[in-house]
């Protein structure tokens, strides 16, 4: 769907990915693996576009429901792909994703069996105030040492990651069973709120399309 001209989300993903469209294209997570023909038959038939015409994939973090079909689509498309430096060990497989204690734990190993990850090796790293594709790189971790949120100042959108969730109507910070670090998390929630922006575009959830800045500071006030 169309979330503002040039701006889209493409539906039945999980994570939610995003597409902006420029010069090039630009790809904003990739879902769990799998997903690359969904996102492809996007670009095509509703985008008029290419695979090649996808120029940068960037990912907000590790997680593989946001990393799964990155390299399935960086092998189709020929894209920089795009992560934190902190996490980019994680893609590349230098460094094994962590996998969650107790239920979520025992629930990971089994899916993990299911879906056939690749690594990545990314060809740009980011750091905090960075900019890429018109985007400004805000390093706000905690749900992972390496989560970024990328914020338009033009359109004034904010691309969140799991740092926020926009679920059933409510603002939510990042799920505690993955956050390593959810005190960090707040931190970086409460950074985030200092923005000026118009539109929230999380990685699980809806899109939050009016007064979203404001909401994200009465939210951040909440916090510890």
């Amino acid at each position: 769907m169309e979330i503002i001209p040039g701006v889209h989300q493409i539906e039945g993903v999980n994570g939610n990915c995003y597409i902006i469209m420029g010069d090039g294209l630009v790809l904003i997570d990739t879902g769990l693996p799998n997903n690359s023909k969904k996102i492809l038959a996007y670009v095509h038939d509703t985008l008029g576009s290419i695979p090649s015409d996808i120029e940068t994939i960037i990912l907000t973090h590790y997680h593989l429901d946001h990393t799964g079909s990155a390299y399935e689509l960086w092998d189709a498309t020929g894209a920089k792909v795009v992560i934190h430096e902190n996490d980019a060990d994680y893609v590349s497989g230098i460094t094994p994703m962590p996998v969650p204690g107790g239920f979520w734990g025992v629930l990971y190993r089994m899916f993990k069996i299911f879906l056939k990850y690749k690594p990545v090796q990314p060809d740009i790293l980011l750091h905090d105030n960075d900019r890429i594709a018109g985007l400004v790189c805000i390093h706000t971790p905690g749900h992972t040492s390496g989560s970024i949120c990328l914020y338009d100042p033009k359109f004034k959108l904010l691309f969140a990651g799991d740092t926020l969730r926009f679920v059933d109507g409510k603002l939510q910070g990042p799920p505690p069973q993955f956050t390593p670090n959810m005190d960090q998390a707040e931190q970086s929630i409460k950074k985030i709120a200092a923005l000026d922006f118009d539109i929230l575009l999380c990685g699980h959830g809806a899109p939050l399309r009016s007064g979203a800045s404001e909401k994200v500071k009465t939210f951040s006030q909440s916090l510890s």
